[in-house]
């Protein structure tokens, strides 16, 4: 896919923007997870507290009955307890979205609420209507908050160990989380990012070898033919031309050899236009400028037509 004058999705780029992504989206899962623990942790605590709030309730209704039946009695407390202690009966076990809690759904803790709706049932009817307060037996009263709260004791106890056990679990799966996006960040060092700084250096290395040879044995030919060069402008004798012709036909042969041997280092780099061209070009130009060299000329593998020896 090409962009403008930028070519992206290359081998490289694929391999650049797989790492980037999968710590992108590793760090979105974990935050994702340790929100969702946070979330499930204060879901739980404030079920726990409601829980624990039902048996201050039921000994508040107690409390009240017992303020009705032999000192001034407080009606209005009276129902707001006892609504309370009903409604948040059924929230535990149905759930409520305005107080964010979920459906009951653990089978042993639901036998337990089985066993406290008869009593809360029993509670809520009997003391719903203030006129029936002499008439009910306080034992009775008494007895019913009594079982109430010790099998809402066990609930609360039920949920606790529920908390922690999902606490231990969420731990868990974090934890595998953990291991899991460290083997990837390894995997991902050790076949994406070593890899593409293998070829970086293969290609420094490549690219070292070129201007070696550019600054080296380009020079050292380039210099040859110069001095050849001018040799041939005060040479007068013919034969010594010719011999001349043919020095220079050599030291270009040996420049043809250094392309080629550039040509493969230059293949994987880079497509761009050799340098090494223009060297070349420059020195076949001023041989046919004398008409030493032929006209037919030949392709030596670098993609460039040049005159044959």
């Amino acid at each position: 896919m090409r962009i403008g004058k930028f070519e992206i999705f290359k081998k490289g780029f694929r391999a650049y923007y797989l790492l980037v992504i999968s710590i992108v989206f590793l760090t979105i899962v974990i935050q994702s997870m340790t929100q969702y623990t946070l979330s499930r942790q204060r879901s739980t605590a404030l079920i726990v507290n409601l829980a624990g709030r039902q048996r201050m309730l039921s000994q508040k209704v107690l409390n009240e009955l017992y303020s009705c039946r032999y000192h001034n009695c407080d009606y209005a407390e009276m129902k707001l307890a006892l609504t309370k202690l009903y409604q948040m009966n059924g929230f535990l076990q149905n759930g409520n979205p305005t107080l964010n809690i979920e459906p009951l759904d653990d089978e042993e803790i639901q036998a337990q609420f089985n066993r406290l709706e008869t009593h809360v049932q029993w509670l809520y009817h009997e003391l719903k209507n203030f006129k029936n307060f002499d008439e009910i037996s306080f034992n009775d009263v008494r007895y019913r908050v009594d079982r109430f709260t010790g099998i809402m004791d066990g609930i609360v106890t039920l949920f606790q160990n529920k908390s922690e056990k999902d606490i231990k679990t969420m731990m868990i799966i974090e934890l595998e989380l953990a291991i899991f996006s460290i083997v990837i960040i390894f995997f991902e060092i050790f076949f994406i990012v070593n890899p593409i700084i293998s070829r970086i250096m293969d290609q420094k290395k490549k690219l070292s070898e070129i201007a070696w040879h550019q600054s080296q044995v380009f020079n050292s030919h380039m210099k040859n033919i110069s001095d050849l060069q001018y040799v041939l402008e005060v040479e007068k004798d013919p034969a010594r031309q010719k011999e001349i012709y043919g020095f220079i036909g050599e030291e270009l042969d040996e420049l043809k050899k250094v392309s080629q041997r550039m040509l493969k280092s230059l293949k994987k780099t880079t497509k761009e236009a050799k340098p090494h061209h223009l060297i070349i070009q420059k020195v076949e130009d001023f041989l046919a400028k004398y008409n030493l060299m032929s006209s037919e000329k030949e392709f030596i593998g670098d993609d460039k037509a040049h005159y044959a020896k």
